[in-house]
């Protein structure tokens, strides 16, 4: 699963390697995110595509249906084997495909020893570029308004090779053309499904390292937290 990431450089440089050529809609901040423990329920950039080029929005990372408010916790993470068929998802899978720009993420392994025990590792791309990760969001596609119950998932599935050691799920994360074909209105639910399910890239794209256990904690910043450690 995906329970903390990273998205630290500008909008700009994601962009660049969203390579994306139709209109940008709004502002774009110049300054960079610097954020390196992004927990759910935190407001988080997404990227999604309407009639009229790509947008740019701060939603809650979590999501629940109208009919689910009180029943369960917000989700933050649609197993790509059941999303498109899930009633939970179901709507959004239709209608709310966006991307979340990340440049990795993290996960906990449990301590031989002591099970109570967690390290942290951090995952990123080998080439140093940044992820974009498949979502699902509820959002106002106009981007004029900030709506209760919007928010968005991020896909996972299994996890394959080496990573299983880590956790046995994964982010589900998408090469720049698959990317930008993501998100386009007018993709087929079916095209979308073959992305995801088939068209992810691989584990080998990847490496991962122990880093410092105060990620753990929420309220640390800082580039500190993704550096490696012995």
């Amino acid at each position: 699963m995906c329970g903390r990431f990273t998205q630290y450089r500008t909008a700009v440089e994601y962009l660049n390697a969203l390579r994306y050529d139709k209109p940008i809609q709004g502002g774009i901040d110049p300054e960079p995110i610097n954020r390196y423990n992004i927990a759910p329920r935190s407001r988080v950039m997404i990227f999604y595509e309407t009639d009229t080029g790509l947008r740019m929005a701060r939603l809650p990372w979590g999501y629940q249906p109208f009919w689910a408010v009180g029943k369960r916790s917000p989700a933050i993470n649609a197993r790509v084997e059941t999303a498109a068929t899930s009633r939970f998802f179901r709507d959004i899978w239709a209608t709310g495909r966006t991307l979340v720009a990340a440049d990795g993420w993290y996960e906990w392994v449990k301590d031989p020893s002591d099970p109570k025990k967690k390290q942290p590792y951090y995952i990123r791309r080998k080439d140093g570029e940044p992820l974009w990760f498949a979502a699902l969001a509820q959002v106002d596609r106009t981007g004029m308004t900030d709506r209760e119950g919007d928010g968005f998932v991020i896909i996972t599935a299994n996890s394959d090779q080496g990573m299983v050691d880590i956790h046995d799920r994964r982010s589900v994360v998408l090469e720049a053309d698959l990317a930008r074909e993501w998100i386009e209105p007018d993709l087929t639910l079916e095209r979308a499904e073959e992305i995801v399910r088939h068209l992810a890239l691989p584990v080998e794209v990847f490496e991962w390292f122990p880093v410092n256990r105060a990620v753990g904690n929420v309220r640390n910043e800082g580039l500190s937290l993704i550096e490696p450690t012995s």
